[in-house]
């Protein structure tokens, strides 16, 4: 069983976790929802202390820091890469075995659970994203934990692996077992989840089973189709129900249960072809509870999705200027070339474009920052002047003694002189 209490997190003055408490119990999937930036997965790493903030939470009444095996009994995926982009699949999951006393053979089998037996000895960063997404699942596993708490653990994933994933959770709970799970695929939250704890910029907003809340939704009606609609409406209008007419002899009532109105027309001698509720769906009872947050704007940087959520300590990495951009095109995109990648003709997408611009630029014609192509005849070496580079010939052209001439100049020289 998972008990949080008074979970709170501010990111300077704004609070993305405010005070919430509620409760996660074994044999049933527990869904987590809320709108982006609601704080779902700061409150998740709150949970397992990834986040330093106010409340606690107790798994089996423990806090996870004082889980001896934590592997064994928490398993976790949250939106940080499960992976090191170095290691092999399998590699990295023996890692992780090794480190929590987990026997070798787990490995392979919690990589048959997920379906990545065949591309175990791969390195995950050719994966993807749906494979990316079962390897984090295998990880969790990996202790063949009593809970087991995942954040958007359907991204990425086709249906019948998301119809794989339903089942396959819903097994793990009904062994008396604890799932928490976020998603924003309301439909198949829907059918994969029992109990939803619903919040929205960082307070809880309910903590009930699916069909409570999807029932409370003002979109749940009764269908009644008859002969007499309109006489049937009116009694119903009396009696303090709203009637919404629909197609045909049909309506549809809100504030009267299917019940009473068959009394109602039984009583009055209408006949009825059809009664029957039609429930609201998750997505419309959502929606509602959180309208009045989604009117106002929610988003807090507490939630690692909203557009805005960048933490103090993790700064934005910033595009260079424009200017630099139009001078030196490559300024922003430059990577680090290695020894290894000077043997590889396809280490650079973009050499082959640069080659054909090259070539069809004539000889002495200007850049974008208005200066002459580096490099521009046939039989030169290619090349295009950085910022480092224009800078360092700029300041070697400064320290020159005055009269003294270059190479180039040296041998355009000669050439005259041959003439």
């Amino acid at each position: 069983m998972i008990e949080a209490r008074g979970l709170t997190k501010r990111y300077g003055r704004k609070l993305a976790v405010d005070e919430l408490s509620f409760e996660v119990r074994p044999g049933v999937v527990t869904g987590f929802l809320g709108p982006n930036g609601a704080g779902k997965s700061t409150t998740m790493r709150l949970m397992l202390g990834l986040a330093r903030g106010r409340g606690v939470t107790l798994f089996n009444g423990r806090p996870y820091r004082k889980l001896k095996h934590p592997l064994r009994e928490v398993g976790a995926m949250l939106e940080t890469p499960p992976y090191h982009p170095a290691r092999k699949a399998r590699d990295h999951l023996r890692m992780l075995a090794a480190a929590n006393g987990i026997p070798r053979g787990r490995v392979d089998e919690v990589l048959e659970l997920v379906g990545l037996t065949s591309v175990g000895d791969k390195r995950p960063k050719s994966y993807s994203m749906g494979m990316t997404q079962r390897l984090g699942l295998a990880a969790a596993m990996l202790g063949d934990p009593q809970t087991l708490i995942l954040d958007e653990p359907a991204n990425g994933l086709d249906p019948q692996a998301i119809n794989w994933l339903r089942g396959f959770l819903r097994a793990f709970a009904a062994q008396g077992r604890c799932v928490f799970v976020s998603s924003h695929l309301l439909a198949e939250m829907a059918l994969m989840a029992d109990h939803l704890v619903v919040i929205s910029r960082g307070r809880l907003i309910t903590s009930e089973p699916v069909a409570d809340f999807v029932k409370r939704g003002s979109h749940s009606s009764v269908v009644v189709r008859s002969p007499h609609v309109a006489r049937l409406a009116r009694l119903l209008t009396r009696e303090g129900a709203k009637v919404v007419h629909e197609d045909g002899p049909v309506i549809s009532v809100i504030g009267v249960e299917r019940a009473e109105i068959g009394e109602l027309a039984f009583r009055n001698g209408i006949v009825l072809h059809e009664l029957a509720d039609r429930a609201a769906t998750l997505e419309e009872a959502f929606l509602e509870a959180t309208s009045e947050e989604q009117a106002t704007g929610v988003g807090h940087p507490g939630d690692s999705r909203a557009p805005h959520a960048v933490e103090p300590s993790r700064p934005a990495v910033q595009p260079a200027p424009a200017a630099v951009s139009a001078a030196y095109p490559d300024a922003s995109t430059r990577q680090t070339i290695r020894p290894a990648d000077l043997d590889s003709p396809g280490s650079d997408p973009e050499a082959p474009a640069r080659v054909r611009d090259r070539e069809a630029q004539p000889d002495g014609a200007t850049g974008p920052g208005g200066g002459a192509r580096a490099g521009g005849g046939d039989g030169d070496a290619p090349g295009r002047a950085t910022a480092a580079e224009a800078g360092e010939a700029a300041g070697e052209e400064r320290s020159r003694p005055v009269g003294a001439k270059t190479d180039r100049s040296a041998r355009e020289a000669s050439r005259g002189g041959d003439t």
